[in-house]
């Protein structure tokens, strides 16, 4: 396990707007990428880390609401959304900024554990709204494409 450096955003450095590949393999390698994530994420008081943000383009991230709760999400797909909410929010990547911003209240969301089992998690709060902003860094979204003036 190890704490990987966070990719930094940056007008003029489009890294974080790159979108990730699916995840084929369910081995060793991805179950250390998902432990290094849960470090990585812990470490910088986090509540999601995707792996585009520390330079892995795949679709894996992490997300902890809760003390000693992380789910671990391979290859998310969200089926459903209903509701909205209007948070402020805020990315590891772009550090000391937040912005209000409105997404679903609650989300179904379809994934795969670091083992290849699929399972459907429905995520209401910040759980639903963590779930959508780790989604987003997937397909190179961030949440400041998403403030709301």
């Amino acid at each position: 396990m190890a704490i990987r450096q966070i990719i930094k955003h940056k007008a003029d450095n489009p890294v974080l707007r790159q979108k990730s590949r699916q995840v084929e393999f369910f081995d060793d390698r991805l179950s250390q990428l998902i432990d290094d994530l849960i470090d990585t994420m812990n470490h910088a008081h986090g509540v999601g880390l995707a792996a585009p943000q520390v330079g892995i383009f795949k679709r894996v991230f992490v997300i902890s609401v809760k003390q000693g709760e992380v789910f671990e999400f391979v290859n998310p797909i969200i089926t459903k959304s209903s509701g909205i909410q209007k948070e402020k929010e805020g990315c590891l990547s772009i550090p000391n900024t937040d912005g209000q911003t409105e997404r679903p209240a609650i989300v179904i969301a379809e994934a795969y554990d670091r083992r290849g089992k699929k399972f459907t998690l429905k995520g209401k709060g910040l759980l639903a709204r963590a779930i959508c902003h780790e989604t987003d860094h997937l397909d190179g979204v961030l949440y400041t494409d998403r403030v709301k003036v």
